[in-house]
């Protein structure tokens, strides 16, 4: 486990890099969440064997999540939540150990509009974004400014967020891609989805952060 500061506050992360890597993936998961999340964890397993580094933190501090499961206020502060995540990138960028990799960022569902207002405030340092299940209406204006590529994957029984994503692809500017899944939900809890969601996420990061270096 690492501990990341931002700001005033002392963030806890999980972070694995596979021999070779030449890039790390940064989630940001979604409303009410944390980086214990499951389906995060099993994404972020199956970048790892593809020899792509990843860092699980959490967004908030044990505090403010104590005070979200009252209010669920701080889970849809984008603002907050992107600038968390602009500092724990110049975290990663400044760390020894992963500052020559290339970035991209995982976003679930409220976390990718984070990462897509977090990506436009970074555009010459972020290399990439996937979005799963996310809701890219939240980067408002922002979402024309992101620079790198763009996947969005959605459920294809989720249709509220599909016509998001649909809305989304019609204004990003950048590289991009729509990837509807059959037969799954938003939380992709049916058998098999998250696998499909970890193949696409992991091309599209092969793709543009690189494959581990050759020995």
């Amino acid at each position: 486990m690492v501990s990341i500061k931002t700001g005033h506050v002392q963030l806890e992360g999980n972070i694995s890099i596979p021999k070779g890597a030449k890039g790390i993936v940064l989630f940001v998961h979604g409303s009410g969440s944390s980086r214990l999340s499951p389906r995060n964890r099993f994404v972020a397993e199956e970048l790892n064997k593809k020899g792509i580094a990843t860092l699980l933190f959490d967004l908030l501090t044990q505090e403010e999540e104590i005070i979200d499961e009252k209010t669920a206020h701080l889970r849809f502060d984008i603002g907050l939540l992107a600038k968390r995540l602009v500092e724990t990138t110049d975290w990663v960028r400044n760390s020894p150990v992963t500052n020559n990799m290339n970035i991209g960022y995982f976003g679930a569902s409220t976390g990718a509009g984070a990462a897509l207002v977090a990506a436009a405030e970074r555009p010459n340092v972020i290399k990439a974004v996937v979005s799963r299940g996310g809701r890219p209406d939240l980067a408002g204006r922002r979402l024309v400014e992101v620079k790198c590529p763009t996947l969005l994957i959605v459920g294809g029984c989720d249709e509220p967020v599909i016509d998001m994503n649909r809305d989304a692809m019609a204004q990003l500017k950048s590289k991009k891609n729509l990837v509807i899944v059959p037969g799954a939900t938003h939380l992709f809890e049916e058998k098999g989805t998250l696998e499909v969601v970890s193949v696409h996420a992991g091309n599209w990061f092969l793709k543009y952060l690189g494959g581990p270096k050759q020995e």
